[in-house]
C-alpha cells in the first residue's frame, strides 16, 4: 500500500508540468497519447537557447508539389546480354553487390565461341606463314637487285621478283586483318587466352541491380544476364502537369523528398523537359539529375516533387523558418509557445502539413495560424524534451 500510495504521488506530480492531448484528455491512440505540452523554466528556455516569433502570412512563390521516381542514370549503367546462344556455366555476382570495372559477372560455354576460337588459331597460322613469304620474297627482289648490277640477271627476272614481293605484301596484310578480326571476335565473346569459356566482366565499376541470369540456363542471343549501375547519380523521373512544364528549363533546380528520409530534402538539376503530352497520363516526361551523395538513394524510390516558378507569380500563406519544423513522431510538428509572466513558458507540439520550401521558409498549409508564437530557435531542444517525456504503456 506505501509503494502504491508513492507511485500516485509521483504521476500527481509529473502531470502538473506535462500534458497529454491538445486539452489534456486521453484519446485512446499511441499517437494521440504522446505528451502534447511541457513547461520549461526560464533558465532552461535561455539554456536551450529557444526563441520564437509571430507566425505571418507571407507572399512565398507559387510551388506545385507532383510525384515523382528515382531510375537508374543509364548513361552509367550496363545492362549486359548473351552475345550468342549459350549455356550459363555459373554466375558470380549477387544483386547488391558492388563490383569493380573488369570484374567477372557470369561464365557461359557456347559452340560459337569453340568456332570463333578456331577462326582465330587457323587467321593466325595463316599470318605467319604469309609473313614467311613475305620475308623471302623481299629477300629474292633484293638479291635479284643485286645480280641484276652485276649484270648477272636480266630485268624481266628481276621484275618477275619484284611482282611476287608486291603480291607478298598484299596477302600478308590480308592475313593481318583476319587476324585482328577474329581476335576482336574473341574479345568480343569474353575469351579469354587458351579457353573457349566466355567470361562476361563488368564494363563499369558499380553496384548490380539486376541478375536474369541462372546456372544451366540455355539463353538466346541478346538474353539479358546481369544489369550494373554506378549509384553516384541517379535520374529523376517527373510527371508534371501542362502548367507545370512550362515554366521549367533545363538546367534548373527541382526539390524533392523520399520516404526514407522525411525529415531532409534532396536537390537535382533538370536535364531534359517534354516536349508533348504523354498521351496515356497526360502530363510531361522531366527529368532531372540527381547527385547521390553517400549513396543514401536507392533506384525505383517514389519521391514528392516540388516544382517552384510555375506560372501564378507568388501565394500568400503562412510561412516559417526551416529549422521551426522537426520531426516528432515520423510527423512534422512545430513548437508554440505561451510565455508566462514569471519568464516560464508552456509549449504546444503542434501537427502541421507542409508545403513546399523556398528561400529557406516552409509553408504551413494547416495547423497553425497568423499570430500564433512559433518556436524558430532552439526547436530541436524542445523535441529533445518531447521525446524524453514520453510516458511507457
Amino acid at each position: 500500500m506505501r509503494v502504491l500510495t508513492l507511485a500516485a504521488a509521483l504521476f500527481a506530480a509529473t502531470g502538473c508540468s506535462r500534458s497529454e492531448g491538445a486539452g489534456g484528455g486521453n484519446t485512446g491512440s499511441s499517437a494521440s497519447d504522446a505528451i502534447r505540452e511541457i513547461t520549461l523554466s526560464a533558465a532552461s528556455i535561455q539554456h536551450g537557447g529557444v526563441r520564437w516569433e509571430p507566425a505571418a502570412a507571407r507572399d512565398v512563390a507559387a510551388v506545385l508539389e507532383v510525384p515523382g521516381q528515382l531510375v537508374p542514370n543509364e548513361d552509367s549503367t550496363a545492362r549486359l546480354g548473351a552475345p550468342v546462344q549459350a549455356r550459363v556455366v555459373a554466375v558470380h555476382v549477387q544483386v547488391g553487390d558492388r563490383v569493380a570495372r573488369g570484374r567477372a559477372l557470369a561464365t557461359l560455354q557456347s559452340p560459337a565461341a569453340s568456332a570463333a576460337r578456331a577462326d582465330y588459331d587457323k587467321a593466325l597460322a595463316d599470318l605467319n606463314a604469309r609473313r614467311s613469304r613475305a620475308t623471302y620474297a623481299r629477300t629474292a627482289r633484293e638479291r635479284a637487285e643485286r645480280l641484276l648490277a652485276a649484270k648477272a640477271i636480266s630485268r624481266q627476272e628481276l621484275e618477275r621478283t619484284q611482282a611476287d614481293d608486291e603480291l607478298a605484301k598484299a596477302e600478308l596484310a590480308q592475313a593481318e586483318a583476319e587476324s585482328t578480326r577474329t581476335r576482336s571476335a574473341l574479345s568480343q565473346l569474353g575469351l579469354s587466352p587458351g579457353s573457349d569459356a566466355m567470361v562476361i566482366r563488368a564494363p563499369l565499376t558499380g553496384v548490380v541491380f539486376g541478375r536474369d541470369a541462372v546456372p544451366g540456363a540455355v539463353l538466346e542471343a541478346g538474353a539479358p544476364l546481369v544489369s550494373v549501375s554506378n549509384p553516384s547519380t541517379l535520374w529523376l523521373d517527373i510527371a508534371a502537369t501542362d502548367r507545370a512544364a512550362s515554366g521549367l528549363k533545363v538546367g534548373g533546380r527541382v526539390r524533392f523528398a523520399v520516404p526514407a528520409f522525411p525529415a531532409d530534402t534532396f536537390s537535382a538539376r533538370l536535364v531534359s523537359v517534354g516536349g508533348a503530352l504523354d498521351p496515356e497520363t497526360r502530363t510531361v516526361p522531366v527529368r532531372a539529375l540527381v547527385q547521390n551523395t553517400g549513396n543514401r538513394l536507392r533506384a525505383q524510390m517514389f519521391t514528392t516533387v516540388w516544382l517552384e516558378g510555375i506560372e501564378g507569380g507568388s501565394a500568400t500563406s503562412i510561412a516559417v523558418p526551416e529549422s521551426a519544423v522537426m520531426l516528432l513522431d515520423e510527423r512534422p510538428v512545430v513548437f508554440v509557445a505561451h510565455p508566462g509572466a514569471d519568464g516560464t513558458a508552456r509549449f504546444e507540439r503542434r501537427d502541421v502539413e507542409t508545403g513546399g520550401a523556398v528561400g529557406g521558409l516552409v509553408r504551413i498549409l494547416r495547423g497553425v495560424t497568423a499570430g500564433e508564437l512559433v518556436v524558430t530557435e532552439g526547436a530541436f531542444a524542445l523535441k529533445s524534451e518531447f521525446s524524453s517525456s514520453k510516458m511507457p504503456e
